[in-house]
């Protein structure tokens, strides 16, 4: 399993990255000041980073338990990367409501737009970050093949 340093560089790098890309984007596609998404942004990046350290240690250990092995398929990466934005949904969407004086409704729409990018971008994030920082012990679990797991 990741050690704490390495989940806390996991989280931080996430989350900047996400930053550099949603705040311009959803400032312009939802029409809010740049300022106030930013905000929104910022604040929802760190309820996010809180959520995304407890979380992964807790779906790791699950899957662990399950399986033998913290080793992702392609079909337990799309599992986790949805079940991790539906709590953070549940989250941030009050917040969200609060600070830009929208109804709930108009804050579930723009929470689901981002977590529709977020969905993808983790994703992609997850299996690039695996890629980069590889655990040893995964050497040692993959097939002697040069297929990558499903």
């Amino acid at each position: 399993m990741r050690s704490a340093l390495d989940r806390l560089r996991h989280a931080i790098s996430f989350e900047i990255i996400a930053l550099i890309l949603v705040i311009p984007a959803g400032a312009f596609l939802f029409d809010v000041p740049l300022r106030d998404f930013g905000i929104v942004g910022v604040v929802s990046a760190t309820l996010a980073t809180l959520w995304n350290l407890g979380y992964n240690v807790i779906f790791d250990l699950a899957l662990k338990r399950l399986t033998g092995t913290t080793l992702k398929s392609r079909s337990v990466r799309a599992v986790h990367a949805v079940a991790f934005e539906a709590g953070l949904l549940v989250v941030l969407m009050p917040f969200i409501a609060w600070y830009l004086g929208i109804s709930i409704w108009d804050a579930f729409v723009m929470d689901i737009a981002l977590a529709g990018f977020y969905l993808v971008y983790a994703y992609a994030f997850n299996l690039i970050y695996d890629t980069l920082f590889p655990l040893p012990e995964w050497a040692q679990e993959r097939p002697n093949t040069a297929r990558a797991p499903t």
